[in-house]
C-alpha cells in the first residue's frame, strides 16, 4: 500500500507519543531529556488525540504505521477548561507539580500540564483554532506536511473555524519557512520572545 493520509485510530497511540518526543527538541529527538520520554506527548499531542480526535490526522507509512501527524483544537478556550477539567484528571498522578522557580527541565514542562490556561493569549482571540503538526525526520521535506495541513483545515472550516493559529520555537528557521509557504504570517505577541506565533485563515491551501 501507499503511504497516506487517514483519521487517527486509538492504535496509533504509542506512535504519536513517540513521534512527538522525537520531534520535541525544535523538531530534533527530545528522548531522555525529560523524566519520562512521555511527557512531551501528554502535553503537545495525546491530549488532542482523546479530546478532539475529530481533529487529528495521521500520515499512514502503507503499512498502517503512524510516521507523522497533524492534531489541534477548532476552539482553543474550550480546549483549555477541557484539558483542566478532563486531562488533568484523566493524568492525575503520573507527573509531580513542578518545582516554582523551575529547576530542572520537567519543571517548564510540567507548568504547562498544571496550567492549561496558557494556552488562551489574549492576542490570538481572531484566531480561534489551533494545531501541532510533527513528522519523523525521513518523512519531512516530501510533501506530506502540506498534505496533513490541508485536510487539517478542511476540519476546521467544517467546525466553523475561521482562522487558526500555531506556535514555534522561534530558533526553527526551516519550519517558519514551511509555514510561511502556507500562507501563515507572524502575529504579535508582546513579551513572546523565544517562541513565534504565525496565524492564517481556514480557506484551502
Amino acid at each position: 500500500m501507499q503511504p497516506a493520509i487517514r483519521a487517527y485510530r486509538p492504535g496509533d497511540l504509542d506512535a504519536v507519543y513517540d513521534i512527538c518526543v522525537r520531534t520535541a527538541d525544535a523538531g530534533g529527538d527530545a528522548r531522555g531529556r525529560y523524566s519520562s520520554d512521555t511527557l512531551v506527548g501528554d502535553i503537545f499531542a495525546v491530549p488532542y488525540v482523546v479530546l478532539e480526535p475529530e481533529h487529528a490526522h495521521i500520515l499512514d507509512d502503507g503499512s498502517g504505521a503512524a510516521v507523522g501527524y497533524v492534531l489541534g483544537t477548532a476552539d482553543t478556550a474550550r480546549f483549555a477548561r477541557r484539558y483542566r477539567d478532563e486531562w488533568l484528571p484523566a493524568t492525575a498522578g503520573r507527573y509531580p507539580p513542578p518545582n516554582d522557580p523551575p529547576v530542572t527541565p520537567d519543571d517548564d514542562m510540567l507548568a504547562l500540564h498544571y496550567h492549561p490556561e496558557h494556552l488562551i493569549v489574549p492576542e490570538l482571540a481572531d484566531y480561534p483554532a489551533h494545531l501541532h503538526i510533527d513528522l519523523l525526520s525521513e518523512w519531512q521535506g516530501r510533501g506530506w506536511g502540506r498534505e496533513l495541513i490541508a485536510v487539517f483545515l478542511e476540519g476546521l472550516r467544517a467546525a466553523g473555524a475561521p482562522r487558526v493559529h500555531l506556535g514555534m520555537v522561534a530558533a526553527n528557521i526551516a519550519a517558519r519557512a514551511f509555514y510561511h509557504r502556507l500562507g501563515f504570517v507572524e502575529l504579535h505577541v508582546p513579551g513572546a520572545a523565544t517562541e513565534t506565533y504565525l496565524g492564517r485563515d481556514t480557506t484551502p491551501l
